[in-house]
């Protein structure tokens, strides 16, 4: 009942901050439905702290109830207050950070306007793993794998092959999240008929949904995609399977007309059924603005903090990535370095032996 008092309450912003935005028309009352509530979760696990059970503690102390040496060596009976916090920080331990996570895209489309929405790439059964026991909402079997392990320049190289090969990998790991796979250079403008085909291939390989690159000149087919089953994930500004003819990496909708581009790419695309849109290297207000106006969660990458979620390329991430890194990828560790000194220190050790 209240999610029906919240999506009847604001249709007249919605309309006035498209208008502000694109200086465009809004064709549908679509734009009705985009108040997804945006009140966040109440905290669901406040109430477990139990702080005032260390005062008991300290009490039973003073009093002499509890022996201090023997309590750790064996914690049996409620002899001490102080042994009664334990079963807390066990029971925090109990719920996993996947625990929620449901690897479907209504969940994925969902969760626009209650939390973040977080994604990393894999592309084999042990970072996927890993990644999903990080508690991602969504994995990426990205054609990023070109660049970051196949030695390709660009994305170009990468087949529909790759892209199974890598997909049926990642899905061995049995990640407890949505596995997203993208579909390579040029399969989007083929026939429908192959388009499908290559997307068919994804899917039983492993795939729960495809990613594909480009606005309103895909819309159709993707519509028509949606249509025969199959989900599929968006992806506008910078298209990386296009830089050899923009002739490079660079930020999008910086100028009026070419805001007004991506924006036109992005309606289309949640008219013809997206579950979700990914937003490459953006300019940052473009991109808060279209957060707001669209349906589908927004998810950003290099295109500032206030989008639906964020993705970034796991070896970026963990410093794994040789070449210079993107400016906003800030990495959480420098796993390549770490892994070269340990290789060279066994060199050193087997050949002083």
């Amino acid at each position: 009942m209240d999610k029906e008092i919240k999506k009847s309450a604001m249709p007249e912003k919605k309309k006035d901050q498209k208008q502000n935005t694109s200086g465009t028309e809004l064709k549908k009352p679509l734009r009705k439905k985009s108040t997804v509530s945006r009140t966040k979760k109440p905290a669901a696990k406040a109430k477990v702290s139990k702080t005032p059970k260390s005062d008991d503690s300290a009490k039973a102390l003073d009093n002499g109830t509890s022996n201090v040496s023997k309590t750790k060596e064996k914690p049996s009976g409620p002899v001490s207050s102080g042994i009664e916090n334990k079963p807390i920080h066990q029971e925090k331990k109990k719920h996993s950070v996947t625990s929620e996570i449901e690897p479907t895209t209504k969940f994925i489309y969902n969760l626009k306007g209650k939390r973040s929405i977080v994604g990393l790439t894999a592309y084999d059964a042990i970072m996927s793993k890993l990644v999903s026991k990080a508690g991602v909402d969504f994995i990426l079997v990205g054609d990023s794998v070109g660049t970051t392990l196949l030695g390709y320049e660009t994305t170009v190289q990468v087949t529909i092959d790759d892209m199974v090969h890598h997909t049926s990998a990642v899905k061995r790991g049995m990640p407890e999240c949505l596995v997203v796979a993208d579909l390579p250079f040029g399969e989007a403008s083929f026939s429908f008929d192959r388009l499908l085909e290559s997307s068919r291939r994804l899917m039983q390989s492993g795939a729960d949904a495809v990613k594909i690159e480009g606005g309103k000149d895909v819309a159709d087919d993707i519509e028509k995609l949606v249509a025969t089953g199959i989900p599929v994930m968006g992806h506008i500004g910078l298209l990386p399977q296009t830089v050899k003819a923009i002739g490079g990496y660079r930020k999008f909708g910086t100028d009026r007309v070419e805001a007004d581009s991506i924006y036109t790419d992005a309606i289309c695309l949640e008219e013809a059924g997206c579950f979700a849109i990914i937003a490459e290297m953006i300019d940052g207000k473009l991109a808060t603005e279209l957060t707001k106006q669209i349906l589908p969660p927004l998810i950003g990458i290099g295109s500032g903090d206030h989008c639906d979620g964020q993705i970034l390329v796991t070896h970026d991430l963990l410093g794994l990535t040789p070449s210079p890194l993107p400016s906003f990828v800030k990495p959480c560790a420098s796993l390549g370095l770490d892994g070269l000194n340990a290789l060279q220190r066994y060199v050193h050790r087997i050949r002083s032996m």
